[in-house]
């Protein structure tokens, strides 16, 4: 199996786990589960194992979710970013940023400070024409 396919196979699971776990039903599910096993606990008494068992149980869940729910959110992100920059490319908009995802921490820092200057203007000229209006 090559890269590509293994990354389409996870990419359908992890879409699947993502949509199956943020249903109702599954809350429900799970806190079923955590009932029962707080119901079970005296006729274990409240041993090691008992708690054992839902310690190690929830922890290699939320390990795998991690991973899951990353891929979703990575693939929803670049979506959005296609999406957005496909806009950016068909508006009046500057096409200088199409890829600023890709800049680092300091890079977004001062185009962030520019543009909030720009905006500033902006207000500033909308607000003498209110006035001259």
């Amino acid at each position: 199996m090559s890269e590509n396919d293994a990354s389409k196979y996870f990419s359908k699971f992890s879409t699947f786990i993502s949509e199956f776990s943020g249903k109702p039903g599954t809350f429900v599910l799970a806190m079923f589960v955590v009932l029962v096993w707080a119901i079970s606990g005296p006729f274990f008494a409240f041993s090691e194992n008992w708690q054992l068992v839902i310690n190690t149980g929830t922890t290699i869940i939320t390990f795998l979710m991690v991973f899951v729910l990353q891929n979703s959110q990575n693939r929803d992100g670049k979506a959005l970013q296609a999406k957005l920059d496909e806009l950016i490319l068909t508006s009046q908009a500057q096409n200088k940023f199409v890829g600023i995802e890709k800049l680092d921490e300091q890079e977004l820092r001062e185009l962030s400070r520019s543009l909030a200057e720009r905006a500033e203007c902006v207000e500033d000229k909308a607000m003498d024409k209110a006035q001259q209006a």
